[in-house]
């Protein structure tokens, strides 16, 4: 990288403390552009990844989240000419979402409004001429983005949606109490009502956790669908509150009612289960991100980790107990599969028959 002019006043800063408004030192070391957005893509593990930078004049700049920038000090030299500006974009792949030399007519952006306001407030006091307000962001060879589009709306379930799914009988703590009196001999039920009996508090990861593994255990180990549906659908009419952590444990819940109700014959009603467990996916705002998170997606359904190594070592190990618990895993994966139809490697009905391997393995 060339480093800018000596007389340049420069800092250096983490990418993830950038701010709109920093002036950003571009990757040619030789100019600047200020920033006007920042968003941080993270990992599957939740931990920052990527700054995506958008500049004021248009274009993205990909930045790896632990790198060093550098951003001027001095207003004076943070100011760059249009073919900088419109440059800037080539430094990202993805310059064409929104910022191609189509982009429409600056009719409202934050940059012409911000332009006027500087211009309504010049030192001469004197207002700018009919037609020229905005002048600066109008200017030719400056890349302007589109304005964003409309979020979608965001809501729970519909009411349309929750009449196909049979309301509680009575309290989440009685639907517990007599799920146990069911199986009085199930240790592993006996140990998760009795934790769930003193309060279901649906804002509790912990307490979501014992009620999808609740449903899976009536289910996998004691092959009672009814109830195993009974104890779900506690879980499954919550809707997603942006809790990853949280949303997993209705996300597995709405998976085995799906693959349940399918083996049933009630398949509008194990649509509607599907549907929810999609919803999050259509929640994104940012055109940008969706697509990311689009493609993110589609790749962990065509590469799903299915815990082969960890179940062959244990086999090797001769440690039945431990293959039991990868293979319930994987059978939770497998589920979660199904419930999106299968993805562009392992199909439908490919998809039922390692379920059925899978529940005959873990089954006493």
């Amino acid at each position: 990288m060339t480093h800018p002019p000596a007389s340049r006043n420069h800092s250096e800063l983490q990418a993830g403390s950038l701010r709109a408004g920093d002036h950003l030192i571009l990757p040619d070391g030789n100019r600047s552009a200020e920033v006007h957005q920042v968003d941080v893509e993270t990992d599957d593990f939740g931990t920052p990844a990527m700054v995506l930078a958008t500049l004021s004049g248009g274009g993205v700049l990909r930045i790896a989240a632990g790198s060093t920038v550098r951003i001027t000090d001095d207003a004076e030299t943070a100011e760059i000419d249009t073919e900088d500006t419109t440059e800037a974009a080539e430094f990202t792949d993805f310059a064409a979402a929104g910022t191609a030399d189509t982009a429409p007519p600056n009719t409202g952006s934050a940059t012409s409004d911000a332009s006027a306001s500087d211009a309504d407030t010049s030192d001469d006091g004197a207002a700018p001429a009919p037609g020229q307000e905005g002048s600066e962001a109008a200017a030719p060879g400056v890349v302007v983005p589109p304005l964003p589009l409309v979020p979608p709306a965001v809501s729970g379930p519909s009411e349309t949606d929750l009449a196909l799914i049979p309301a509680p009988d009575g309290t989440p703590e009685s639907v517990v109490e007599a799920v146990a009196e069911a199986h009085p001999g199930a240790v592993g039920v006996l140990l998760l009502s009795e934790r769930l009996a003193k309060g279901i508090n649906t804002k509790s990861g912990s307490c979501l956790k014992d009620l999808s593994d609740l449903a899976h255990e009536l289910f996998v180990m004691l092959k009672d669908a009814e109830n195993a549906l009974a104890v779900a659908d506690l879980l499954n009419v919550l809707p997603f509150d942006g809790n990853p952590g949280r949303w997993a444990s209705v996300e597995a819940s709405l998976a085995l009612s799906s693959y349940i109700c399918r083996q049933l014959g009630q398949d509008e009603r194990a649509g509607i289960y599907e549907k929810f467990l999609r919803a999050p996916e259509a929640m994104e705002a940012d055109p940008f991100k969706a697509r990311i998170n689009a493609k993110v997606r589609q790749r962990s359904l065509n590469e799903p980790n299915l815990y082969d190594k960890e179940i062959f070592r244990s086999i090797d190990n001769s440690n039945p107990d431990a293959e039991r618990e990868w293979r319930l895993l994987r059978l939770e994966a497998l589920l979660f599969l199904r419930a999106h139809g299968g993805s562009e490697t392992i199909g439908a009905a490919e998809l039922e028959r390692r379920i059925g391997n899978e529940l005959e393995s873990v089954r006493p």
